[in-house]
């Protein structure tokens, strides 16, 4: 069995994977600010619903850059340097505990869903939601020396000052610039408008990267058809030769991608 926990900045969502790939839900709950709490919470679940030996590997997935285990920070929730992994296997010490950046995770699992015979050589999955986060792809796995690439937290030059992308980008931006959730608009000129703000940090990214495939996810990628001809018209402007090979699409599960992702993680690391 393979437990993926997916820690958000206000829920997290505990899920379990059977042999066969089979998901069932465990539980969820407000993710506690105190980290002692947050461990015992996650301990208590997982504890409830699985025999002792029977787990495998448990992913955790978290909204911040991550090195060897330990979140380096989490600006949704207010945590810094948390050693997660090792609280975790102190507590569950005969099974593999990975920990792993949820917009990493969630782009594994989205470049794993595309529709094509072979995975991409590169991929870049970004998440607009709450925050922006970034994940990239080599041949359809993860890099883990960019798991602390935290793509939102780009400094770019917006309405006359240095600001980082997420602060005017997000889908909390357009809350509350707009005071309207995406769903609920439909004026082309703001969505316009939002796609030119999504495209700063895409005309930055993407000729670093030169990726393959682009993926729009998070709770704004939902409404991604609303300003997908925008963006597209946009970077085709700014940036016309790195567009001409890109493929840009929406993500397929955006509720589900980061649980599937620490699947597909598992699987890889216990293959090592």
């Amino acid at each position: 069995m393979i437990v993926a926990v997916d820690t958000g900045g206000t829920k997290t969502l505990i899920e379990a994977f059977d042999d066969d790939g089979k998901k069932k839900f465990l539980n969820k709950f407000p993710t506690p600010r105190d980290q002692h709490e947050y461990i015992k919470r996650v301990t208590q679940v997982i504890a409830h619903h699985t025999h002792p030996g029977s787990v495998e590997a448990i992913v955790v997935a978290l909204p911040g850059p991550i090195k060897d285990g330990v979140v380096v920070r989490t600006s949704n929730i207010g945590w810094e340097q948390f050693d997660v992994r090792s609280h975790l296997q102190a507590r569950f010490p005969s099974t593999n505990i990975y920990v792993g950046n949820d917009a990493d995770l969630a782009g594994l699992a989205e470049t794993r869903a595309l529709e094509r015979k072979h995975a991409p050589s590169l991929s870049l999955y970004v998440t607009l939601s709450t925050g922006i986060g970034t994940g990239v792809c080599f041949n359809g796995r993860l890099f883990p020396s960019l798991s602390r690439f935290e793509g939102g937290s780009m400094r770019l030059h917006y309405d006359g000052e240095l600001q980082r992308w997420e602060d005017f980008a997000s889908g909390r931006n357009f809350h509350e610039r707009y005071d309207q959730y995406g769903r609920d608009v439909d004026d082309p000129e703001k969505w316009q408008d939002y796609a030119e703000r999504v495209s700063m940090g895409l005309v930055a990214l993407i000729p670093l990267l030169e990726p393959e495939t682009l993926i729009i996810g998070g709770s704004m990628g939902t409404h991604f058809e609303k300003y997908a001809h925008f963006l597209d018209e946009i970077l085709r402007d700014k940036i016309p030769i790195p567009m001409k090979t890109l493929s840009v699409t929406q993500a397929k599960h955006p509720e589900e991608a980061v649980v599937y992702g620490c699947y597909y993680y598992a699987l890889d690391e216990l293959a090592r």
